[in-house]
Parts: structure tokens; sequence; C-alpha cells
């Protein structure tokens, strides 16, 4: 993360949200992968901002002033990497593999309001 006095000029406008039990620094524009979500491709969804600022408004908290809307919209459901789970017990000839690939789904954040 960015700091020192040109902060604002470079990202003018960002917040944090909460989704999948993880927390995202977003700013308008930006594609990450978040937990899947139960809404189609396509459609947009709105989180809740935890923490937001702009070059004019900071807000520090939700519970101090009213909360930021981060909008979104859902470019497609994916999987990540797959993870191997390797469970061995010493002389005991005990070995288990199995695999894990965990469901995604890839936003974009197109805007966000400062209320």
């Amino acid at each position: 993360m960015l700091v020192g006095p040109d902060f604002d000029n470079i990202y003018p406008m960002y917040a944090i949200i909460e989704t999948g039990g993880k927390q995202y620094w977003v700013v308008p524009g930006e594609v990450l992968h978040v937990e899947k979500l139960t809404v189609q491709e396509g459609e947009e969804v709105t989180f809740k901002a935890l923490w937001s600022a702009s070059q004019d408004v900071k807000n520090a908290a939700a519970s101090d002033s009213p909360a930021a809307k981060v909008t979104a919209r859902v470019i497609r459901h994916l999987q990540g990497p797959k993870i191997i789970v390797f469970r061995k017990k010493t002389k005991k000839a005990y070995e288990k593999a199995s695999g894990h690939r965990q469901e995604l789904t890839e936003i974009e954040v197109k805007d966000i309001q400062l209320t």
C-alpha cells in the first residue's frame, strides 16, 4: 500500500469492503477475485464500505458517518488454483492425498458512492 503525500493523487477514490469473511481495498475499475457470490454473471452487486475516502472526503469508519456504497459487476464465476492436501503418518505406512479448488467470483468495481 502506498503511503505519502501523492497517495490521494494516484488513487482519488478508494474504499475497504468485506465479503466472504475477507476485507479488500478497492478502487473504481479494479478487477478482483472474491469468494463465490450467489449472483448471476453480468448482474450488479452492492457492498457496504467499511472505510472510504476521496480527495475531498474521508469517512474514518462506518459507525461514525453513513457508509459509502461500492457497486460492482459480476464478470464470471471460476475456480481457483488446485491445492494439494497431503497427509502422512510416520512409521505407519499411511498416506492420503486430496485436492481442493476454491469457487471464486470475478468482479469489476464500477463505482464508489460516498454518502
